[in-house]
């Protein structure tokens, strides 16, 4: 027989509060004209972003990370303190280590929080939200902070007709905590490495140490280019539409509920005819709120989720309590799609 004693955790977890912080430079369409042959109407027309947020040198990974996280744990009403764990995910956090996350626990005033990053793309908040519900029903956290944080800017090809115009800058934050009814419901999650190069950074970063530049991409003006986000447009669309909405739908059927229970569905703010067409597979009801933050945020990879949600609540589109079904997918490929009680 086993000397270990069991766990003390919670029953069950929730969000208990969340918060957004989006760069205060807001970029237009016509900036990414500037370098691209395109239009402002293709653009809207194929992904309906109109404008989204550029970071500038002040609003860092960690400092965005901050100010979302501050406002999430005012929400929840929970101190910094009693933060048991800090999760971030990101990509565009440029230090192979110390992880970003450490900092931020620490610049919160938590109480040597365990802290780690995760690198899971666009669905690295659904990652982070499922390994938070494992800490606070487990008991190794009372609360747990996920971030989905992202400078994409800094990894965007300006010169690249198809995804100069994608990404934007911002951070998401929300404190998980205990609950006495289930109010995050399973992850169906998973991964399709056969199709990691559809979406992939386009130099890994060990090119520039061996000092050979001769296969390296350059700009127009001859200089080495920095490595960038690209991806496959078509393939990633067709996986997105149709491989997603399956997964979505298995998601509402490990929650036991249907379409017709759901108040709002948060996908990754990805592109806003993915976002139609899985509304259309689904089968959606009218009275389901979609969120459409892409339209001004951009996509902002792990940060769009929240964002999303966080923008829902505050502009009373959604309201705590609703039942939201939340899908991230992206790079890896990789996927998590779950069912939430919205704080």
């Amino acid at each position: 027989m086993s000397k270990i004693k069991p766990s003390k955790g919670a029953p069950y977890a929730r969000i208990l509060g969340v918060g957004g912080y989006r760069p205060t430079r807001v970029v237009p369409n016509e900036v990414i004209l500037e370098k691209i042959d395109s239009s402002d109407e293709w653009i809207r027309s194929r992904s309906g972003i109109e404008t989204r947020h550029w970071a500038g040198p002040e609003e860092t990974v960690a400092a965005m990370s901050v100010e979302a996280s501050g406002k999430a744990l005012a929400a929840a009403g929970v101190d910094a303190s009693r933060i048991g764990a800090v999760v971030v995910s990101t990509v565009s956090h440029f230090s192979q280590t110390p992880a970003i996350a450490t900092e931020i626990a620490d610049r919160l005033g938590t109480d040597k929080a365990a802290a780690f990053d995760i690198s899971a793309g666009c669905a690295g908040f659904g990652y982070g939200l499922t390994l938070a519900k494992g800490m606070v029903v487990e008991g190794s956290a009372e609360y747990v902070l996920v971030i989905g944080v992202e400078r994409l800017s800094d990894l965007t090809d300006l010169e690249d007709r198809a995804t100069a115009f994608l990404f934007g800058d911002g951070a998401g934050a929300v404190v998980v905590g205990p609950s006495k009814e289930p109010a995050i419901g399973p992850t169906v999650w998973g991964s399709e490495g056969d199709k990691a190069e559809t979406i992939k950074q386009t130099v890994p970063w060990d090119r520039f140490r061996i000092g050979d530049v001769s296969e390296l991409p350059l700009d127009s003006e001859g200089n080495v280019k920095f490595p960038a986000i690209t991806q496959e447009g078509q393939a990633v669309f067709r996986w997105a539409v149709f491989e997603m909405a399956k997964v979505a739908q298995q998601a509402l059927d490990a929650a036991g509920i249907s379409p017709d229970d759901l108040d709002v569905f948060i996908p990754h703010q990805a592109n806003v005819r993915i976002i139609d067409s899985m509304v259309k597979t689904l089968k959606l009801p009218d009275h389901v709120t979609v969120a459409r933050d892409i339209r001004t945020t951009g996509n902002t990879s792990a940060a769009s989720i929240p964002l999303a949600m966080e923008r829902l609540l505050a502009t009373g589109d959604a309201k705590s309590g609703d039942t939201a079904l939340v899908i991230g997918f992206g790079a890896g490929l990789v996927y998590a799609a779950t069912v939430v009680t919205l704080p």
